[in-house]
């Protein structure tokens, strides 16, 4: 049997894309019978370094996180207008799954891999603590797949 190619097969994100993330956070609390969690912003450009098809976007996002398993969170993604994976799937498809994610080691070297599999990047930015990259795996999985890189503490 074969590694797998990330490294890994434990799942940790479920995101899902939603044109009110206030509104979200309430009905899936509501469903989960747990308090509404916080509201995160996404970083500026300058924060994040964020690009979307290999340009730099101002795109930012609201974020909500619910932990649904030991490992899994879902996260409610509400896009800003800018030029994004985020924006472009709600303007195309709407409300709904937008990705499952991954905690990978080694960001860069994945990323040629991904590409080289067929799995192009289409967004990759920086957040507090780490970095992240989505790739179009619609070709072979059906998906867009998120890599998560966390620093070594």
């Amino acid at each position: 049997m074969d590694k797998p190619i990330l490294g890994t097969n434990v799942l940790t994100q479920v995101g899902i894309l939603v044109h009110d993330v206030e509104k979200a956070a309430q009905d899936y609390a509501d469903f989960f019978g747990v308090e509404k969690p916080p509201i995160f912003q996404t970083g500026t450009l300058e924060e994040a370094q964020t690009r979307y098809m290999g340009e730099p976007t101002e795109a930012r996002c609201k974020q909500a996180f619910f932990h649904v398993g030991p490992n899994v969170d879902i996260e409610l993604i509400e896009p800003d207008h800018n030029p994004s994976t985020w924006r472009r799937d709600l303007d195309e498809k709407g409300e709904g799954f937008h990705h499952i994610a991954f905690v990978i080691d080694g960001m860069k070297a994945m990323n040629v891999k991904l590409e080289e599999l067929g799995m192009p990047l289409l967004q990759k930015g920086e957040y507090p603590g780490g970095r992240y990259a989505y790739h179009d795996a619609n070709h072979n999985l059906k998906l867009i797949l998120e890599l998560l890189e966390n620093d070594k503490k």
